[in-house]
């Protein structure tokens, strides 16, 4: 397994569902500058949706790529806290992710096929459980895993300590039921994954899926074709910055104007 010089792993992602009102991303902030306080540290966004790690898995796999490599991605969407999920640290050729073991990386790992979706195997990469108390605060919360566990281990690695101190090492992680793109006569067969601050339904069908001339099926609409941008027309079918189909209303809500929600099924047809 590679591993990456110290300065390369200064950086340091934080994806959760704290929200910003109360003190919980400030209290991890502390503790990883306590540790490594030459850290520079990201937030890719506290408003996940509260328990709902296959958002945070959406919104980490759409921009780990986009970090140098050896950037450290820590993820805390933890409904599990305190029970016996694990804690883990896993490390690709590319970067190295921490947090619960609840699926939450599955995503971005089965990009570079570090792990097989459905079994939760590793391929290429290497996975420990955080279970060295050298590595932890003490106490450590039964329900603050983020401060006393996941916080550290991110300090300690971006300080040059190398994974396998970190506790012993996993061969399989947890998996997480994701929606698969399917085909059903003739058909292309999604969901919607996310919907963004602007409303913006985006799927889980890529744009290497869809036929040249799409019909596309979100709730009660058809629409036919892609659009090149979101002013297009009213309602449009568009391949977004994260390569994906999007639904999109002009200056508007989409999942509002369709009644759209996460996991709601989409449809595209090749043109008759």
């Amino acid at each position: 397994m590679l591993l990456f010089p110290v300065a390369a792993r200064r950086i340091i992602t934080l994806t959760s569902d704290f929200g910003l009102r109360d003190g919980y991303v400030a209290c991890m902030k502390g503790v990883i500058l306590s540790i490594s306080p030459a850290a520079s540290i990201v937030d890719v966004s506290h408003t996940v949706s509260p328990q709902d790690v296959s958002e945070g898995a959406f919104l980490l796999a759409s921009v780990h790529n986009y970090f140098p490599e050896g950037t450290i991605h820590l993820a805390v969407v933890d409904p599990g806290v305190g029970t016996a999920r694990r804690p883990i640290a896993v490390q690709t050729s590319h970067a190295i992710f921490v947090g619960p073991d609840n699926g939450i990386f599955m995503s971005a790992l089965a990009e570079s096929g570090a792990v097989d979706l459905s079994t939760g195997r590793l391929g290429n990469a290497r996975a420990v459980e955080l279970a060295d108390p050298e590595f932890r605060r003490l106490p450590t919360s039964q329900t603050f895993h983020g401060r006393d566990i996941f916080a550290p281990a991110v300090a300690f690695l971006a300080s040059g300590v190398e994974l396998a101190r970190l506790g012993p090492d996993l061969d399989s992680l947890a998996t997480l039921d994701l929606p698969r793109v399917r085909r059903r006569g003739g058909a292309i067969i999604g969901a919607v994954a996310h919907i963004d601050t602007f409303g913006n339904a985006i799927t889980n069908i890529s744009a290497r899926e869809i036929p040249d001339r799409p019909v596309i099926r979100a709730g009660d609409a058809e629409i036919e074709g892609l659009s090149a941008s979101y002013q297009d027309r009213l309602l449009a079918g568009i391949i977004g910055s994260s390569g994906f189909l999007e639904i999109s209303v002009r200056n508007g809500n989409a999942a509002q104007y369709l009644g759209l929600r996460k996991g709601d099924t989409v449809e595209v047809r090749g043109a008759r």
